[in-house]
């Protein structure tokens, strides 16, 4: 569940370990669900996935010696149940008590590898519970299908995944066109670079009720509820975001357009005295960086698009730094390679260690969002000295975790893959977004957007949540390629597609 936050992870969006996909389907057993009850359920949902992509052509089941074979026999019964041309490919004989049944129940044809050729290949041979590489004969088997049919569909996970962390297990596995995952989400469908072997994603329903016990469990990122301004509202009720511009200028350009169209109601660039040309919506603001912050109309302030990594852009940070601790921040590109340095000069909270005084405490109030990509991410765990932390997640998860609970804001780890966390509120697994958003000034564009909906009075975590899922929600608006202009350009349809 996510605290404070508008999503509360049910049965259909959490995410899952392995581990807590097995104490949730053991929950439904000592309930009264048997095995073979639940093992119906999933196969049967699953069929209804694989009959609408075969559309009547021919399909092929692999499977394997586990429950996720005994999956795949069900699914080749339902298929030939409805007069479909269904075939079984046995990898290994059922060595569970209820694959055993399943294989009993079914009725139609177990082929040799060799005879296998068709439309779609549904890949039940390992689920969830693989940990360790596919054998030889087993990879080659799923290689040698793969090529002799038109469409793969994997059957809760594709073959040779990790479920915990994403990793391939094994090198030249086939790309999946549809993974359909069984009960719940497993952060293997989204985290990179399993995600990418995914294809489209679908889910089953087999009854598991939803864990909420664990912040650090993820659920699916939400569309986000969002309305329309107060009758009442005016441009400064409605937030003032001002955008620290550096060395780069063009990047505070970006986010400031991003964030004028994200609900903001007056957007400023605080240009320190140089001269900067933008639309007229966004207004310049040429005053040394002191004066231009301590307007006291501001309700967000972003740093790090552009700003550059040297000893003006620290003074400019530290200015930030100086303001009042009501107003939100959002730390972003350059201004978090200078962090580390910069919380230290402040004299503030790290490892557990505490500045008593009364403006520390304020600044750890603060609604506080960290956006880094993966190459900032390790920068600043070796900076910071991180803690260790274990739980079974991939690399950016455990770091996305750990500088959440050091900075005590909310963390944006953001990529190919997007992860949202905040030890307070929750964490989101974003879907895989548009890949033409691997362009320059795209991550400018989602800080704006995040800015924009910390000025309007959101939550860290709910204005992050709300900022990725924009963000993605623009790409897909966008006609390919585009450039981080298109982009910040369609983010005000993304908006109102919310409205």
């Amino acid at each position: 569940m996510c605290r404070r936050c508008r999503v509360v992870a049910g049965p259909s969006d959490q995410v899952l370990t392995a581990a807590q996909m097995r104490a949730a389907e053991q929950a439904l057993i000592d309930g009264g669900t048997s095995v073979e009850a639940m093992m119906q359920r999933a196969g049967r949902g699953a069929a209804e996935w694989v009959w609408r992509l075969s559309c009547g052509r021919s399909v092929t089941v692999l499977t394997g010696p586990g429950n996720n074979g005994g999956d795949g026999w069900v699914i080749a019964e339902a298929i030939r149940n409805r007069g479909g041309d269904v075939a079984v490919v046995m990898a290994a004989e059922p060595a569970t008590a209820a694959a055993k049944t399943a294989r009993v129940h079914y009725q139609g044809a177990v082929i040799g590898a060799d005879e296998a050729c068709g439309e779609v290949l549904v890949d039940c041979l390992f689920g969830t519970g693989l940990t360790r590489p596919l054998s030889d004969e087993h990879l080659g088997l799923l290689q040698h299908l793969a090529a002799r049919h038109d469409k793969l569909l994997a059957v809760d996970l594709p073959s040779g995944v990790s479920s915990d962390n994403g990793a391939l297990l094994n090198e030249g596995l086939p790309q999946s066109h549809l993974t359909i995952a069984l009960g719940a989400w497993k952060q293997a469908h989204f985290i990179m670079p399993s995600a990418a072997q995914m294809g489209a994603l679908k889910r089953v329903n087999i009854g598991i009720e939803p864990l909420l016990n664990d912040l650090t469990m993820p659920c699916v990122l939400p569309r986000p509820a969002l309305g329309p301004p107060a009758a009442s509202a005016n441009k400064y009720s409605r937030g003032m975001v001002a955008v620290v511009a550096g060395d780069m200028p063009g990047a505070a350009v970006l986010a400031a357009k991003a964030a004028a169209a994200s609900g903001a109601g007056y957007v400023k660039i605080l240009s320190d005295g140089a001269a900067i040309q933008t639309s007229p919506d966004v207004v310049v603001d040429a005053r040394p960086l002191d004066q231009a912050l301590a307007d006291p109309r501001i309700r967000a302030v972003l740093i790090g698009p552009g700003l550059g990594r040297d000893a003006r852009a620290m003074a400019r940070l530290n200015a930030v730094g100086l303001t009042n601790p009501k107003v939100s921040l959002i730390i972003d590109a350059d201004a978090l390679h200078l962090y580390p340095q910069w919380e230290y000069d402040s004299g503030m909270m790290r490892h557990g260690e505490a500045a008593l005084d009364d403006r520390s405490i304020e600044f750890w109030r603060r609604q506080l969002v960290l956006t880094p990509h993966q190459g900032e991410l390790d920068a600043l765990d070796t900076a910071l000295k991180l803690p260790e932390y274990h739980p079974p997640y991939a690399r950016k998860v455990h770091q996305a975790i750990k500088l959440g609970w050091v900075s005590d804001a909310a963390i944006v780890a953001k990529g190919a893959d997007t992860f949202i966390f905040h030890r307070d509120f929750g964490a989101c697994l974003a879907p895989l977004a548009s890949s033409w958003l691997s362009t320059a000034g795209s991550g400018d564009v989602l800080a704006g957007i995040i800015a924009a909906r910390l000025a309007v009075g959101e939550t860290c975590f709910d204005a992050a949540c709300q900022g990725v899922w924009l963000h993605g929600e623009a790409a897909r608006q966008c006609e390919a390629p585009f450039t981080a202009g298109d982009l910040a350009g369609a983010v005000r349809s993304a908006f109102a597609n919310c409205l």
